[in-house]
């Protein structure tokens, strides 16, 4: 895909930053769009081996050459690794993505996503508190909400319900991240989500797992009767929002990040069918414990604040999955 087909938003004024998970599915798309805006970017990564580090490989294979970028293999929970990252370079922003991702394994393991989450992210406060670095961006998850009876989802609703370790995780996070801002002075914007998709998707993903299936004819896991519901957001969408938030950073505050539309399961496949040009052999299955009936975003606050305006379609947005995935399958 070609990045300077996003919309442009206002030039960043940082120029060193230093990007968490860089190489993972969000995180090397807006890696390359801070590369494209002229910005130095120190990109931290585990190659976490949660799916193939080959994928990854792939993702940053146009990054890993140029010239303004740096490369570090490193885990949260290394401290002193970590500490040393900002005593070697003058980081002015972090963008902090990394994160064991997923709803459904935090249920099997719940104590490793709150080691990285959690513990990881404390640790990065702290590696950024010694370095002098006090700008972060926060990637949060819509997941904290749960199953929130009010929709759309607003900033100001109770966020205090996670029904999964993950999103327990996640509101542990933006909560380290206000202490920080209360105690030291750090200036933290933390964004909401709402399921990601497009080229570069993680292959454990609805989107991409379906689309797979469909193209080997083999049964897709239908669980429930296909009326659940998912604020389904392009990750150029995503990438201009965390932009937004960047151009914007003052203080502490909380944004959803989303399309502010909804898509059922059945519609979602209904449309990768029409993309693919193939029908999909459904198995019907429960609901799976800790997922929730539906993400809906209220975006009011980001457009106001942040200049965020979503504009892709679902339907040409799984055009692009397909275009990418076809081209990778």
């Amino acid at each position: 895909m070609d990045l300077t087909s996003i919309n442009q938003p206002n030039k960043l004024e940082m120029k060193n930053i230093l990007i968490t998970g860089f190489a993972g599915f969000i995180g090397s798309h807006l890696t390359e769009k801070m590369l494209l805006s002229g910005n130095t970017v120190i990109g931290v990564d585990n190659f976490d081996s949660f799916y193939a580090r080959s994928i990854k490989e792939k993702n940053i294979s146009e990054i890993r050459n140029n010239k303004n970028f740096r490369l570090y293999e490193l885990d949260l929970l290394n401290k002193e690794g970590l500490i040393s990252v900002f005593e070697t370079n003058r980081i002015e922003l972090v963008v902090h993505l990394a994160a064991k991702a997923g709803v459904r394994p935090s249920i099997v393991d719940p104590a490793g996503y709150y080691n990285t989450n959690v513990i990881g992210t404390l640790n990065l406060l702290e590696a950024m508190k010694k370095g002098g670095c006090k700008k972060m961006i926060f990637a949060s998850s819509s997941s904290v909400y749960g199953n929130n009876k009010k929709v759309p989802f607003s900033e100001e609703d109770n966020a205090d319900n996670p029904i999964s370790p993950y999103a327990a995780t996640k509101k542990a996070g933006e909560l380290l991240c206000h202490t920080y801002c209360f105690l030291y002075g750090f200036n933290i914007f933390c964004l909401r989500l709402f399921t990601v998709y497009g080229p570069r998707q993680r292959p454990d993903l609805a989107i991409h797992r379906f689309a797979k299936l469909i193209m080997e004819e083999k049964a897709i896991p239908f669980y429930g009767d296909g009326n659940t519901e998912r604020d389904y957001t392009f990750i150029n969408d995503i990438v201009n929002g965390i932009i937004g938030a960047i151009n914007n950073l003052n203080g502490y505050d909380i944004f959803n990040i989303g399309e502010s539309k909804t898509i059922t399961l059945s519609k979602m496949v209904s449309v990768l069918e029409n993309v693919l040009g193939k029908k999909a052999i459904l198995e019907k299955l429960p609901l799976q414990p800790g997922d929730v009936q539906r993400t809906y975003a209220d975006i009011s606050k980001a457009q106001r604040k942040l200049n965020y305006s979503p504009s892709f379609p679902f339907e040409k947005g799984i055009e692009e999955f397909i275009n990418w995935f076809n081209k990778n399958y």
